[in-house]
């Protein structure tokens, strides 16, 4: 008897070993490429519950769900840096056209944040909905991803707080600096929002009243989220004929505010700035060799989206869209408006000049349905539709649509696209907002970075062109980004990191939105977990949503 009770616990070491591991979903068989860079392999993800338990040999075990991943790549759910799902997920929270390419984290925040707000910014924001309606139930930026959580969305949501915002919050938008007193109470509403979860501040600088900003503002807007380890991220003021300079500017407000930055949508915009790639990589690469962090992103085409706004100097839209509009019908400032887009911009940012031609502007979105007919028409054929030019055209549709009138701008160079891709400290991000072809999102016409920004990069520049390696590419869109914005548990497929997973087909995976026909979801993608929810499944959407705010370092409990 004595012999057997010795025995015992070896016996029962023993059961308890060959006793499977079971977990709620089991992914099996899959080629896993963690977000590390090291060489894919052959293995399994267990996950339970919102966490990955296991990765590795998993032969002997056991899923509530079971997903056969044989041929299918498992990689940590990509991370879209420059989002604009800041109202579309208030509409449809799926999140479609950015989960269907493995997307599982929206940041958002280039400039303008969804907060902090005051009344007279509520009121202004609910006065100019139009295809988008919803209801404002938040004031401060926390608020407003909190709300969205609440509601329901299938991605996590993330944001930097706009420098544009808190500017509007106190000077509307004057074209002056702030006193003191202005500034202090910007800088209250930054510590507020990096408390709140805030990933630090935005700024977007070839925009009215952004514009109007001076480098002294924004270094001392940095220098709050320094504080609460945030990151200052930036379009730049130029990314044009003073790129270079633009690139400086960032780089000082990184050093006198000791905070990591990020260029948003990096890019030399107009053939005649191509060939500054060069100086501009250098400046960038010396200043992370002086133990600066800069680090930069991108979307994968060689023509932009905004609006016939940056083609129109900042003068005429001092004030706000209202004193614009009413500037652009008095036909002394016309004429001195048109000479201005006819020529290199001096101090701003023309990207009318840049493109060259009116030709290369592709009028993409309309808030007046009289106007919607011109959707994928170029400013060129309208102006000839018209019998004016394209500088009268231009300024006739702002007033006409009530609006700054969507438009594709062709600026850059597909071999500058394909260097960049290869920089080691480049993330990605959609400029986009996240949506499916479905009203009120097909009441426009998007850029097809909406649908395939992601999918492109691992379709054409990763699989056909083979400009860097699958791991490499997956690193970029997952462990590196999320290593930027320091966020917790997530970027890699490792044990104890929340489970957002993006499984698709390496060898199918692409992009299928045109400029023509932009709604057309990408290809390959099969399954997506967020947080262990099962959002994407045999290629279509759930319906779950298993989405939340993350927040970034600085946030406190109240």
């Amino acid at each position: 008897m004595k012999k057997f009770l010795n025995l015992l616990p070896i016996f029962l070491l023993v059961l308890a070993c060959s006793k499977p591991q079971t977990f709620d979903v089991l992914i099996k068989n899959g080629q896993v490429v963690d977000g590390s860079r090291e060489p894919s392999y052959l293995g399994s993800v267990g996950i339970n519950a919102d966490t990955i338990a296991a990765v590795g040999n998993l032969e002997n075990a056991i899923g509530k769900t079971e997903i056969d991943a044989e041929g299918l790549t498992i990689a940590p759910g990509f991370i879209n840096m420059l989002s604009w799902a800041t109202e579309s997920l208030l509409i449809d929270g799926k999140s479609e056209s950015d989960i269907r390419q493995g997307v599982t984290l929206e940041v958002m925040g280039e400039g303008w944040s969804m907060g902090p707000l005051n009344a007279k910014m509520k009121a202004e924001s609910l006065a100019s909905q139009k295809d988008y309606k919803y209801s404002i139930d938040w004031t401060t930026l926390g608020g407003y991803l909190q709300s969205l959580e609440n509601r329901g969305i299938s991605c996590n949501v993330a944001s930097f707080v706009g420098a544009t915002t808190l500017r509007i919050h106190e000077l509307e938008s004057e074209n002056r600096p702030p006193t003191p007193e202005e500034l202090d109470r910007m800088k209250v509403l930054a510590r507020t929002a990096m408390e709140e979860g805030a990933m630090g501040i935005g700024s977007s600088l070839i925009y009215a009243p952004a514009f109007y900003a001076d480098t002294e503002e924004l270094i001392e807007l940095c220098k709050v989220a320094s504080e609460y380890g945030g990151m200052y991220i930036s379009h730049l003021r130029s990314e044009g004929d003073y790129w270079l300079e633009a690139i400086d500017e960032l780089i000082s407000i990184a050093a006198e505010a000791n905070i990591p930055a990020e260029i948003y949508h990096l890019k030399a915009g107009g053939k005649d700035n191509w060939g500054k790639w060069d100086a501009a990589i250098a400046k960038i690469d010396s200043a992370r060799n002086a133990g600066l962090k800069i680090t930069t992103d991108m979307y994968t085409y060689t023509a932009g989206a905004t609006g016939l706004d940056a083609s129109m100097p900042p003068w005429v839209q001092e004030g706000g869209y209202g004193e614009w509009a009413k500037r652009l019908q008095d036909p002394a400032i016309r004429k001195k408006v048109a000479q201005e887009m006819r020529a290199k911009g001096e101090g701003w940012e023309n990207l009318y000049f840049a493109a060259g031609s009116p030709e290369k502007l592709l009028l993409n979105g309309f808030r007046n349905d009289t106007l919607r007919y011109l959707t994928g028409k170029t400013l060129g054929e309208v102006a000839k539709m018209r019998g004016t030019s394209p500088e009268e055209t231009a300024m006739d549709l702002v007033v006409h649509d009530s609006s700054r009138v969507g438009t594709v701008y062709f600026l850059m160079s597909e071999k500058n696209v394909k260097k960049q891709i290869a920089l080691p400290y480049m993330s990605f991000g959609s400029d986009a907002a996240s949506i499916a072809p479905v009203a009120p999102f097909t009441n426009y016409n998007p850029h097809p970075r909406a649908y395939g920004n992601f999918s492109r990069l691992l379709g054409k520049y990763v699989r056909e062109e083979q400009i860097i390696p699958l791991e490499e590419a997956v690193r970029k869109l997952s462990a590196l980004p999320a290593s930027n914005l320091k966020l917790k548990k997530r970027g890699m497929i490792k044990v104890g990191h929340y489970a957002d997973l993006a499984l698709f087909d390496a060898t199918t995976i692409l992009d299928k939105a045109t400029f023509e026909e932009p709604h057309q979801f990408a290809r390959g993608m099969v399954h997506v977990f967020v947080n262990g929810g099962h959002v994407l499944k045999d290629g279509e959407h759930t319906g779950a949503t298993p989405g939340r705010f993350i927040k970034g370092p600085g946030f406190q409990e109240n």
